[in-house]
């Protein structure tokens, strides 16, 4: 609910030509989730976003929440073409024939910030994998929006039976919440129960970098008791919450609680921690030791572009970077902390991004030329998210790497 919204329609259409951002469709005679490129879900330039939040009443029953946040403004429903579907794997081919269209009648709320819909879905008994897709077209330019979310899996720990809620009613599509905000919960069950997990992040190893990353021995938890569903209820407590209705289960709702300002930069300290990916460890360090952070930056901008009025568009541009990596990739580390917000951050928006059952691979580059790179994110099992992934990291990924932090530092990369 909180990426910014682009102020003129026209704007944003010339934006997507003249930068190549508008989402293609591969490809291939038949579509499956393996073979669609879903690369405007992480584009800058996107008009919607939409998600799918399961909720589950039991085993294979399932209500499906599906809010579509608008980032344009005065989106109007006319303009879209709405579609859903249920697949049973991610090579399970899907054409409009059997898509199932959204009426504007099929609207459970449309706000100013939202289109919502809501359906209830029975998964077959014999079924071992089911997978919920939105597909959109924007009828006037012909762009493609895609959102899947696993139901039944073997990535996927259960779904959680209640649903947490803005003021507004409209579903919590976010896994942050900032500290201003409460959410609603809603459900079959009387009681909710609340654990606090305070832990903090450091920012992840670069992509060439093979060696491990350390992992704590234990992690702290603190059980903050239970309370009552239909009450409002905010998060104030830095680090991440887990949300159970039965605490012998492994299903929950994961909240990561942010600053105020948050997506944004917060702090110098947060700015210096930033950098991190930018920098050489003696810049980073020097950074780190200084008293007046204020200035110790702005001397490091100047001292790497050489020029105040290149190091303002750096600034700019590259925090702009940190924002969308926390709004889109944000679990319970800051998105910018997180190896996909890190490649994001330096590479910029991929080109390709295609799903598979255990992995997600972005793309750099022409897709039809052999000179384009691949980046890698497999998917891990995790109780807080379904939608965990790690990067593998390899040296073949440096030259690539250093060629973008190069093109950062001179103040010349621009998305």
């Amino acid at each position: 609910m909180i990426r910014n919204k682009i102020s003129s329609k026209f704007t944003a259409i010339i934006l997507a030509l003249l930068l190549g951002l508008t989402s293609t469709t591969a490809s291939f005679g038949q579509q499956s989730l393996e073979n669609t490129n879903q690369s405007l879900r992480y584009s800058r330039y996107s008009r919607l976003s939409p998600k799918i939040i399961p909720i589950q009443s039991s085993e294979r029953n399932f209500i499906l929440q599906i809010p579509i946040e608008k980032l344009e403004d005065d989106a109007r429903f006319e303009d879209y073409e709405f579609y859903y579907t249920i697949l049973n794997s991610y090579q399970q081919t899907f054409t409009q024939e059997n898509l199932t269209r959204f009426q504007e009648s099929d609207l459970k709320k449309d706000t100013p910030s939202h289109f919502y819909f809501e359906e209830r879905i029975v998964i077959p008994e014999e079924q071992s994998e089911a997978i919920a897709l939105v597909k959109i077209v924007d009828s006037r330019q012909g762009d493609e929006y895609y959102y899947h979310m696993d139901l039944v899996g073997p990535f996927i720990l259960g779904h959680p039976n209640f649903g947490a809620y803005f003021g507004n009613s409209i579903p919590f599509d976010q896994t942050f919440l900032t500290k201003e905000q409460a959410l609603l919960f809603q459900g079959s069950a009387m009681n909710l129960h609340r654990f606090h997990y305070p832990a903090a992040f450091g920012a992840p190893f670069p992509p060439m970098e093979t060696k491990p990353a350390p992992v704590p021995r234990e992690v702290k938890v603190e059980y903050q008791g239970d309370y009552l569903i239909n009450t409002p209820k905010s998060f104030d407590d830095d680090g991440y919450y887990f949300i159970q209705s039965d605490t012998n289960s492994t299903a929950g709702l994961m909240i990561k609680t942010a600053p105020e300002a948050f997506p944004r930069v917060n702090t110098w300290e947060d700015m210096i921690d930033m950098v991190v990916y930018i920098s050489t460890r003696k810049e980073h360090e020097q950074l780190l030791e200084a008293t007046d952070k204020k200035k110790a930056l702005d001397q490091y901008w100047i001292g790497i572009t050489k020029d105040e009025e290149a190091a303002k568009t750096l600034i700019r541009e590259y925090f702009r970077q940190i924002e969308f990596a926390n709004i889109l990739f944000t679990d319970f580390k800051e998105g910018w902390k997180t190896d996909r917000g890190m490649v994001y951050t330096v590479m910029g928006p991929p080109n390709g991004v295609v799903f598979r059952q255990n992995a997600e691979i972005w793309t750099y580059g022409d897709l039809n030329s052999n000179s384009k790179i691949n980046f890698t994110f497999a998917r891990v099992k995790n109780i807080l998210t379904p939608n965990y992934y790690t990067l593998n990291r390899s040296r073949a990924l440096q030259p690539e790497w250093f060629q973008s932090i190069t093109l950062w530092r001179s103040g010349r990369m621009d998305f």
